[in-house]
């Protein structure tokens, strides 16, 4: 798969689609858990990631519901999706690797911290 790197927030939503549909709230809370809080979704950023994803085949609508007069929608991660955050995840765990190595090479960090 050629692709450009996901962005931070986008790689956040599709793990948190991994484990299980989640709705918006759901995702806004996974993302801020999975972060250790450094990434906090607006729900405008949140749904035009959604809508977006959705159209490139990476997610989709797992169902739908009505919690106190309002819709709820569900998003599951597609196969196509899991294929992509993989990639990524094996992109991101390889230039991690790399730098670690060097950084332990170069005689910078000691007891894993910058020396």
């Amino acid at each position: 798969m050629d692709h450009a790197p996901l962005r931070e927030p986008t790689f956040l939503i599709l793990t948190a689609l991994a484990e299980r549909p989640q709705h918006g709230y759901g995702v806004v809370e996974d993302v801020q858990r999975i972060s250790d809080g450094r990434v906090r979704l607006r729900a405008g950023t949140l749904y035009a990631a959604l809508d977006r994803l959705r159209v490139d085949g990476l997610i989709e609508v797992d169902r739908e519901e009505v919690v106190q007069s309002r819709l709820r929608r569900y998003y599951r991660l597609t196969a196509l999706g899991a294929q992509r955050l993989a990639a990524e995840a094996a992109r991101l765990r390889h230039n991690a690797e790399a730098a670690s190595a060097r950084l332990g090479r170069s005689g910078l960090l000691a007891d894993g911290g910058i020396a």
